[in-house]
């Protein structure tokens, strides 16, 4: 496929240099092309697999505490394509090369194959399969699929879940990677050894593969928006995850990484998910961990595990049953990192001197370290030990190896009358790996979420089977399931809370957000991006709930307070102010009649970059914009990370767009800064920006 795409830009090329006709098209509509398939091709080297439900995940999730020193060649290399995909704009300044042909047929045909070259390129089958798994689905005939575990533990176990970053079972393989990891296949030979094991759609990343094991589900945004992630006040709080559930057992749950947990939302789904203790690269920080322990991602393994230990004795001898997570790091693609127990680390092979090998090695020791002390210590027999990959491996420097093998990720069960075999499985994902452990628990159990034991002999089919067979056809169903998890399904009530945020179900999220509702009064979409531009692009038959400061919906309103207003274009129109919002109220009340153009709805603009300490006193904002709206609009000044209105002012810029704002502070502010509420398609360019005081006393 790719000698044909190829194909298709030669011949591109040859059609745009074949006539000077509508140049400036030709030459647009190219470079796009090319910028498009160099983002893909960057979105590919760090996913795998293109773009994906990851793509969508990472770009709504909070990013911070990404390595992304690791990817310093691959981001080098998209800059490199991405200037190569703008050489047809500057073709066109090149007068030399223009036919003097009249040209309609030629532009015709690059039309034709521009469109022809995208239908075959991976941007339409991605485009295609995003399509087929957020796609608007009815889950309801899958609904009871979905097990929650109630009946009380017999006999509770202690477990330590070990995660090894991208360390899937492939690696074991001694045909392809000769003692690499002869201490994991000691350690695979001693324990139930589940073969096979796959990853489904929604479970092919670290915090996803998190939740597809604990939680039994696939991990997906909340309802038509991935941008969402980091307003969300809590992590698919409808879901029961195993963290919950031993929690209700009496079991206290910790968790031990060496990354930030903020990257991804990953501490947050532990904390909403009944997790006592969430220790990440922050907390090594405060505990005097001398800086060479430290890679671009976080602490290094030998640490991360060294700590794991020290944890483990602490909650044995508390006597109390317990559930220890860690998440190792140091085996991270593309090229692994090497800690300083292991700077010696190296492995001799055909493949040559590639630095994954040495981590890889080097986390085989560590981790079976960690086991055998752990086995070895008088709380050991009580113990039930899981090794497991978060993940399959994403590209990396042996990617040209793994893609010849047939890949699986790592799931070994450790313990006193575990029964060392092989399990294969022919249809079983990461999803079942929570109800297996259950199961070993207490056989009763024998499921949760949609996950399902491994070790049942009958097994009913659910979403792995559903993933794995007949193209993912029915997967959606899952996926649109899970959806729902973010909120809940009592969703016709709104209200703001002493936080707030709007209360939407069971969930919490930082305003300003568009909820859209459809006939049925069902929640269609949840939208926290570009809100006032979706206000207006959405369907005009659905009703329309938008919660924001009341500035975004007056012009008189002079504080900032929160309003909702409440739109139907058939049925009417109603603003909840701030008293009736924190009440709460129906989105399915009587609305009041309105004629007219439906309100165009304003949205905060950030003015200054970052805030400014500012002591009392007056000042005077001075502000020359060399683009503004043509109507008037307003201006604040705001403090406390944007919470607190501290002025408020309704200007028109003259005609040279010069705005003065007068304000003053009773008091000094740590993080003052200035915004304007506008339209979506209105445009304010500050030329120059001035805070000034208006007489003594007031600096800033």
């Amino acid at each position: 496929m790719l000698w044909i795409l190829l194909l298709s830009l030669l011949l591109l090329s040859w059609l745009f240099l074949a006539s000077a006709k509508w140049v400036w098209w030709k030459a647009g509509l190219f470079s796009l092309l090319l910028l498009a398939l160099s983002a893909w091709w960057l979105i590919d080297k760090l996913s795998g697999d293109g773009l994906n439900a990851a793509t969508l995940y990472h770009l709504g999730a909070d990013m911070e505490g990404a390595g992304v020193a690791d990817f310093k060649g691959y981001i080098a290399g998209f800059i490199v394509l991405a200037a190569v995909s703008l050489l047809p704009l500057f073709a066109t300044r090149v007068k030399r090369w223009r036919r003097p042909t009249a040209g309609g047929a030629w532009f015709a045909g690059f039309a034709a194959l521009w469109v022809a070259t995208i239908m075959i390129s991976p941007l339409a089958r991605d485009g295609q399969r995003l399509y087929q798994q957020l796609r608007p689905v009815d889950f309801a005939r899958i609904a009871p699929e979905y097990q929650v575990p109630t009946q009380a533990l017999q006999r509770p176990r202690n477990i330590v879940w070990i995660y090894g970053e991208s360390l899937e079972r492939t690696y074991l393989d001694e045909a392809v990677f000769p003692g690499l990891m002869p201490n994991l296949n000691r350690l695979a030979a001693r324990s139930l050894d589940v073969r096979g094991l796959a990853s489904a759609e929604g479970g092919g990343w670290t915090i996803a593969g998190l939740v597809s094991s604990m939680c039994g589900v696939p991990l997906t945004t909340a309802k038509d928006d991935e941008n969402s992630m980091g307003r969300m006040g809590s992590f698919l709080p409808e879901a029961v995850c195993l963290g919950d559930y031993l929690k209700q057992q009496g079991y206290t749950n910790h968790y031990l990484g060496g990354a930030n947990g903020q990257f991804a939302g990953k501490g947050q789904f532990l904390a909403t998910h009944g997790f006592d203790a969430v220790d990440d690269l922050a907390w090594f920080k405060t505990q005097k961990v001398a800086r060479s322990h430290f890679s671009t991602w976080g602490v290094h393994d030998d640490v991360l595990l060294d700590k794991a230990y020290d944890r483990f004795e602490q909650l044995s001898k508390a006597g109390q049953p317990f559930m220890l997570t860690t998440l190792t790091m140091d085996t991270h693609h593309p090229a692994g990192h090497l800690p300083v127990a292991c700077k010696r680390t190296r492995y001799q092979s055909d493949y040559g001197n590639i630095g994954l090998l040495n981590a890889l090695k080097c986390t085989d020791g560590l981790i079976s370290k960690l086991v055998d002390r752990i086995q070895a210590s008088p709380y050991g027999e009580d113990t039930l030990i899981v090794i497991a990959s978060d993940h399959l491996a994403m590209p990396n420097d042996l990617s040209h190896v793994l893609a010849k093998q047939k890949r699986e990720n790592l799931l070994l069960f450790l313990g006193k009358d575990i029964e060392p075999r092989q399990l294969a499985t022919t249809a079983g994902s990461t999803l079942d790996s929570g109800a297996t452990l259950l199961s070993l628990v207490d056989p009763d159990i024998k499921a949760i979420g949609f996950g399902r034991s491994l070790l049942d002999p009958q097994r009913a089919d659910s979403a792995s089977v559903a993933a794995l067979r007949e193209g993912g056809k029915d997967f959606p169903r899952y996926l649109a399931f899970s959806r729902s998890l973010w909120l809940g399904d009592t969703t016709r009530q709104l209200r703001i809370d002493d936080e707030n945020q709007v209360v939407v179900g069971l969930q919490h999220v930082q305003p300003p957000v568009l909820l859209e509702y459809d006939k049925q009064w069902d929640l269609k979409s949840v939208y926290l991006e570009n809100t006032s531009k979706q206000f207006e692009q959405a369907d005009p038959a659905n009703t329309l709930a938008y919660v924001d400061r009341c500035t975004a919906f007056e012009d008189g309103s002079a504080d900032g307070d929160w309003c909702a207003m409440l739109v139907h274009r058939d049925k009417g129109i109603k603003l909840y102010r701030d008293d009736q919002l924190r009440q709460g109220f129906a989105v399915d009340a009587p609305l009041d009649a309105f004629n007219g153009p439906v309100p165009s709805i304003r949205q905060a603009h950030m003015i200054t970059e970052k805030g400014r300490r500012t002591r009392a006193g007056q000042y005077i904002l001075q502000l020359v914009a060399k683009q503004a709206p043509n109507r008037g609009f307003w201006i604040e000044a705001v403090s406390s990370k944007r919470k607190v209105v501290v002025a408020q002012q309704w200007v028109e810029p003259d005609a040279e767009g010069r705005i003065t704002v007068p304000f003053g502070l009773d008091h000094e502010v740590d993080d003052l800064e200035i915004r304007a509420w506008l339209n979506h398609a209105e445009k304010l360019a500050v030329d120059t920006f001035a805070l000034v005081p208006s007489r003594r006393g007031g600096r800033g």
